[in-house]
Order: structure tokens, then sequence, then C-alpha cells
């Protein structure tokens, strides 16, 4: 698998992903990257993270919660609110219709493959 491919088939649902993420535990900005990391995408980097959290903010997306740090400035948690459950049911669907049309057309390439030898 192409790390470049990966990097740019991500970008057009890392917002999503990154929701869904706050939205199991509200987190802040390295807990979100490391979660992440755990669950496959090890090639994301913490300033793309921080960059969508900005944005998902200004969209409104999630409410912020600045905590107290043991080292250095509060941290920001963020956590889903309902503008944020909304778009991510949005994404989910829209996710969904994809990766069945994906998946089809995936399916009938292989197909038509096979029977071509």
């Amino acid at each position: 698998m192409s790390k470049q491919q990966m990097t740019e088939m991500l970008k057009g649902t890392l917002e999503g992903v990154v929701l869904a993420t706050v939205a199991v535990q509200p987190a802040y900005g390295y807990e979100i990257t490391a979660r992440l990391r755990e669950q496959g995408f090890a090639d994301i980097v913490e300033g793309t993270v921080y960059a969508l959290l900005i944005r998902i903010e200004q969209r409104g997306f999630v409410d912020v919660e600045k905590v107290p740090s043991e080292k250095g400035p509060p941290r920001k948690v963020y956590s889903l609110n309902a503008a944020g459950s909304e778009y991510l049911d949005e994404f989910w669907k829209t996710w969904s219709f994809l990766s069945q049309r994906i998946e089809q057309l995936h399916h009938h390439t292989e197909t038509t493959n096979d029977k071509g030898q």
C-alpha cells in the first residue's frame, strides 16, 4: 500500500474519523493522535490532527474545556456536541454509501478481470 495514496484518501475522511474518536470519549490533541495510531492509523501526524481540531472547533462540532496540565499550559479537551453528532451521523451515512459503491465496483472489476484470463 502506497503511503502517498493512503494520505490522499484519508484527507477527505479524517475529520469524521477524529469526530468518531472524540465521540467515544472526550480527549485532548495528543490523546486523539495516540488513539488513532492504536487503531492502525500509524502515519497520522500530530500537526494534522491539531489543524483538524481547530477547524472542527471553528465549525462548532465540539465543545472545548480547558483542563489544567501537570506540565505547561492547560489542555484543550474536545467533546462531541449535538452539531458534531449530527455531522458524524451524516459522515457515517455518506461513508456507508461510498464504501458500498466502491466495493461493488471492486467486485465487478475483479469478476471482469477473472473472466478475461
